[in-house]
């Protein structure tokens, strides 16, 4: 599993943002600046689209002004799905996304865990990157939302950023 100081690896994904979707890199999209990466294990699933995604469209302005460059969710859904969960969920120009459709990207970081009925998905985790490596990981052990959600986060970075 990826750990404070390593570098984020490079694996082809699907980046859907306001700008549209791209086909990218993981490295091209975490590797430069201060990013907030968080995962979560599929888009639109209730604690995903209720609790975990919303905190940090709501406090994106506050993580912005605090010097972080790009917010970033990742789920393993296909890039459609992960669009149309951008578009409703009022993320647009606030959070960008990572489809990792086959879940490379998530295996690459050891953040993969299989589920009994939908498959492998993102475990559920944030980090702060800086320039491509990891300054913190915030890996989610029970359900709920607690030391990944944006609360949790925004502290972190108010505390080394103080």
């Amino acid at each position: 599993m990826i750990q404070s100081g390593d570098k984020i690896p490079s694996v082809p994904v699907k980046y859907i943002d306001a700008d549209g979707t791209a086909d990218t890199t993981s490295a091209e999209i975490l590797g430069k600046g201060k990013v907030v990466f968080f995962g979560v294990p599929g888009a639109f699933t209730p604690t995903c689209d209720t609790n975990h995604l919303p905190g940090f469209v709501a406090t994106s302005g506050k993580m912005y002004a605090a010097g972080v460059m790009r917010i970033v969710c990742g789920t393993v859904n296909d890039h459609h799905v992960v669009k149309a969960w951008e578009e409703r969920s009022g993320a647009l120009g606030k959070v960008g996304f990572i489809a990792d459709a086959h879940a490379r990207f998530a295996d690459a970081l050891g953040l993969s865990k299989q589920s009994s009925d939908l498959g492998k998905r993102f475990a559920r985790f944030a980090m702060i990157i800086e320039e491509g490596v990891v300054r913190d990981a915030f890996v989610q052990n029970l359900g709920g939302v607690t030391v990944s959600g944006a609360p949790a986060i925004q502290a972190s970075q108010i505390t080394v950023n103080a």
